[in-house]
């Protein structure tokens, strides 16, 4: 249920916002440097003021990481995608100097510094920064001797040190003034005393890395002679002074920068954290505990461990809000939450999804007894009373539990079903809990209103089709894909497969149905490559009914002809099983198939006791392992010698492989290592929406 907010709290929090921001404002006006921060999913950038005066851009005119880049030469473009890939991967500080211009095509130099965020799941989602004019300090150095004065009267600090002592050769008012130390002092003493921090092996590092540059960046610490230490931003670069090899040193206090950065980088953690979490509860929220939830469903596969989804529901809580308020509610939630958590192990997951609906994932649930005996000790401690103020409340809690892999081995379809079991558990009498089970689903939805629902959703065109990719394991490039229907019912919503195309085979709706997938899909593919995109080859399944329909031929080529879709990107998956129920007819039609230039495809084989014999006479250009196979490589030695097997033979009739079912590293590796270099499964995607598949096949920028 929603949470009010009281205007007081809203004005206090607005204030407090405004007052951060007019700070941050104060720090970039004293440091000289512009902040900003880029959204790498939606590809949007926020400049503070400074940085749309360093550019000389209009403040509040829209920019992305393309403003910073199309003003490079193509040198700097490469220097600073270089930078970019060096900050994601290594997860630290870089800084890179680079030449670039202002809106009205002025030369300038600049200092640009990031940081790259993670979002939950490890995953780059922004960088945070700041930028830095150093135009007019790159100037200083090139013209060194004649600006002499500036350089004795500037207010930034300026050193000249021995390369072999580290000794100071010349120093200037400056650094005088920021240290607090006269000229004879300063010149007495070398760069260890006033930088307390710095090691012999950084030192070491520098040198060397000025020597083979000739000039670097480095920020370090500065302590001052009454004991105070400052951070600042140094331009190095090596010179002759009075004969000796020595290196010049441009530095300028950033200390106001450190802050800035540090509220920035605090600032988007905060953001970060509450995208993820309840603010009410501090639990994980619904978006976390479905990444949670897939990840538990990927480590359960992988481990072979089963957990146990637990959907929670406080029993008349509504009546307390109405009565007592919601702020009493708040309590409440907040209280019920303390208990549901004492209940739990630390690896478990506990979120709220909203209002008074909880959510736990049980991990490592050998059987369900003991995902009972979770569930019941929540239930007892749900009965103590909770007293707020003058009220004495008693609450009790509805929990509906669907067991991974026994009930469901998807995220949609184990929230559906621990959410049915909750709503079981209310029919119950509250204060229960209860499991998913199949008398569940037949109850919910008996198979004569299934097929007449099936019927409807034909009518309607309910269907959507969901695509799995299939890709070339040695360049990791989309060669095709495999387009599977999904039922998409209004009332019930998402209907699995295995829930209706049993029944559709059965009764002969399966026909009308491929149909739609077969024109959605093709309808899809010519607007993918007249897009210039490149999704391979679409394959789709080839029902026995459909290949046993005296019209199926001529509607897949009028369908084709309808969409101007070319037979060469056609593929035609026919299950071994129902090839060799009358081996016959199936050749002579996929014959006639082939001739037009699609190609045919022997799907799920080794599991259907079909002839060499037959095998070598079928018009087939590719042989699909079954995931059966493939789960449980390359550790059991019996499906390595069934895979190698299926692989020669596929070898020796000069047929291509592609593996399906492939979840893990390993399982790819073995195939790819045994030349089985086609891949389709989880590893790389599960079956996804047409939209998300356009992001895959669109080249990233």
């Amino acid at each position: 249920m929603p949470i009010d907010i009281e205007n007081d709290d809203l004005k206090t929090a607005l204030k407090k916002l405004k007052a951060r921001e007019n700070v941050l404002r104060e720090l970039e006006s004293v440091s000289g440097l512009g902040s900003w921060e880029v959204d790498l999913v939606a590809n949007k950038s926020i400049w503070s003021a400074r940085s749309y005066e360093i550019y000389g851009i209009e403040e509040g005119t829209p920019v992305n990481l393309n403003t910073f880049l199309d003003r490079l030469s193509d040198e700097n473009k490469k220097l600073a995608h270089q930078k970019l890939q060096e900050a994601m991967q290594s997860g630290e500080v870089v800084s890179v100097q680079i030449d670039t211009k202002k809106e009205d095509g002025t030369p300038i130099t600049v200092l640009v510094r990031g940081e790259v965020i993670y979002d939950e799941s490890g995953k780059p989602s922004k960088i945070i920064g700041t930028t830095q004019d150093i135009t007019e300090f790159i100037q200083i150095q090139k013209e060194a001797k004649e600006l002499a004065e500036l350089l004795e009267r500037s207010s930034n600090e300026i050193y000249i040190v021995d390369i072999d002592t580290l000794d100071y050769l010349y120093v200037n008012k400056g650094a005088c003034n920021a240290l607090g130390y006269n000229k004879d002092e300063l010149l007495q003493m070398n760069v260890r005393d006033i930088n307390p921090y710095i090691q012999t092996d950084e030192i070491k590092q520098l040198k060397n890395t000025l020597l083979s540059k000739n000039n670097l960046l480095n920020r370090s610490i500065h302590q001052r002679k009454d004991g105070s230490l400052y951070h600042v931003q140094s331009y190095i670069h090596t010179l002759q002074y009075k004969g000796k090899d020595s290196f010049v040193i441009f530095d300028i206090d950033i200390s106001p920068t450190i802050e800035l950065e540090l509220q920035y980088k605090q600032q988007t953690q905060e953001l970060q954290y509450q995208a993820y979490h309840d603010m009410l509860t501090e639990l994980p929220n619904r978006t976390l505990f479905k990444e949670r939830l897939e990840r538990s469903i990927i480590e359960a596969n992988r481990h072979k461990n089963n957990f146990a989804l637990f959907f929670i529901d406080l029993d008349q809580f509504k009546k307390i809000n109405d009565s007592l308020g919601h702020h009493i509610g708040d309590k409440v939630l907040i209280e019920a939450t303390k208990r549901l958590k004492r209940s739990l192990r630390e690896e478990d997951t506990l979120s709220r999804l909203g209002g008074d609906e909880f959510t736990v994932i049980l991990k490592n649930i050998k059987i369900p007894k003991n995902a009972a005996t979770v569930a019941q000790k929540i239930l007892n401690n749900m009965k103590e009373p909770i007293k707020i103020g003058i009220h004495t409340l008693h609450i009790s809690a509805s929990i509906g539990i669907a067991l991974y892999p026994d009930n469901a081995t998807n995220m949609d379809d184990l929230i559906k079903y621990a959410d049915a079991a909750m709503y079981k558990a209310k029919d119950e009498g509250r204060n229960n809990f209860q499991f998913y089970s199949e008398e569940m689903t037949r109850d919910a939805l008996s198979k004569v209103l299934l097929e007449n629902s099936l019927r409807n959703a034909i009518k309607e065109e309910e269907f959507v089709v969901y695509y799995q990719p299939q890709y070339d394991a040695n360049n990791n490039t989309i060669v095709g894909m495999e387009a599977l229907v999904r039922w998409i019912h209004p009332n019930i919503g998402l209907i699995p497969p295995v829930e209706f195309i049993p029944l559709a085979e059965e009764n002969g709706l399966i026909i009308d149905i491929d149909r739609i997938v077969m024109k959605k899909a093709m309808k899809q593919f010519v607007q993918w490559y007249e897009d210039g995109l490149n999704p391979g080859k679409l394959a789709l399944n080839l029902s026995m009914r459909q290949l046993s329909n005296n019209h199926f031929i001529t509607y897949l080529l009028q369908t084709m002809q309808d969409y101007n879709f070319q037979s060469s990107w056609l593929e035609l998956e026919v299950t071994e099983g129902q090839m060799m129920s009358n081996p016959e007819q199936s050749i002579r039609k996929l014959k006639r198939l082939s001739d037009m230039g699609i190609d045919i495809a022997i799907d799920d084989f080794g599991t259907g006791y079909s002839s060499l014999s037959y095998l070598k006479k079928l018009p087939l250009k590719k042989l699909k392992i079954d995931q059966s196979f493939v789960r449980d490589l390359p550790d059991d030695d019996e499906d390595v010698a069934i895979t190698k097997a299926i692989i020669a033979i596929g070898e020796s009739l000069n047929l291509r492989l592609i593996a399906e079912g492939v979840e893990t590293k390993e399982q790819r590796d073995f195939l790819l290592q045994n030349n089985c270099h086609f891949i389709q499964g989880y590893y790389y995607s599960k079956p996804i929406a047409a939209d998300e598949i356009l992001r895959l096949l669109t080249p990233q920028t």
